[in-house]
């Protein structure tokens, strides 16, 4: 028998109408998430390095009645950076949640493993999240409502394998400056959040890796669902980490 005077079960909150920025959002996991964003009814801006092929992705989705734009976006510029949030609320008017999906990795040892390719990575995964964050939360404090950060970490972030240290490094990175951001920023009304991901079918991987077994990733799209969740707490909650793997990933945890 249901208590009159309990508390009502909350709802989901209602995405409809704000306005989603992902970085890396042309392919993968990003186009995933911009997808299912989208068909909740957010509005959504692609930002990446290759912007032509986000340009295509925002057609794509436009053909299915989401409303979305590609942007320019080199996460290792700090003025690319900057711009590419302006340009989302010139469009919009607000942003409302930055995707920090962008990311890139170099498979060697260390002794083969450059200076310059560990500058690119950490500047990709770590630094441009940071810039990204500080350009964003900028604007939310500004705006009514606040708003949200989810940071796209990895299980590379709670373990490690050989020859991957830069990635490590930058990823074990990532969820620190999540947790830091998550306490630096609720007092703002800004909620931060990572999502450690384990591994998916994306080109990510299976360009790298062409024996790697898809049978034992998972599908993009369940990773993305995990973003909207966050992004769906109810007004003040916040999941400051959520894991998601595929369930034949056997080496975690």
């Amino acid at each position: 028998m249901t208590d009159s005077s309990s508390t009502p079960t909350p709802q989901p909150a209602n995405l409809q109408g704000r306005v989603a920025l992902i970085t890396g959002g042309s392919r993968g996991l990003g186009a995933a998430i911009a997808q299912v964003l989208g068909e909740s009814g957010m509005r959504v801006v692609l930002a990446d390095v290759e912007l032509q092929r986000a340009q295509d992705c925002a057609a794509l989705l436009g053909e299915r009645d989401i409303e979305a734009i590609a942007v320019p976006l080199d996460v290792a510029d700090p003025a690319q950076c900057e711009r590419a949030i302006e340009l989302a609320v010139n469009k919009f008017g607000r942003l409302d949640a930055l995707v920090n999906n962008a990311a890139v990795d170099v498979t060697a040892p260390l002794a083969e493993l450059s200076v310059e390719d560990w500058l690119r990575v950490l500047h990709t995964n770590l630094s441009g999240p940071l810039l990204m964050t500080k350009f964003a939360t900028a604007q939310m404090a500004r705006q009514t409502g606040g708003g949200h950060v989810v940071n796209i970490a990895s299980t590379a972030s709670k373990r490690a394998w050989p020859n991957a240290s830069a990635y490590h490094a930058t990823k074990w990175g990532l969820l620190g400056l999540s947790h830091a951001l998550h306490a630096e920023l609720r007092d703002q009304g800004i909620r931060v959040g990572a999502i450690v991901a384990g591994g998916m079918k994306t080109p990510f991987l299976l360009d790298r890796f062409p024996d790697i077994d898809a049978n034992n990733l998972q599908d993009p799209i369940n990773v993305a669902c995990a973003v909207r969740y966050m992004l769906q707490q109810p007004e003040g909650t916040v999941v400051p980490e959520l894991t998601v793997l595929p369930m034949r990933e056997t080496s975690w945890p």
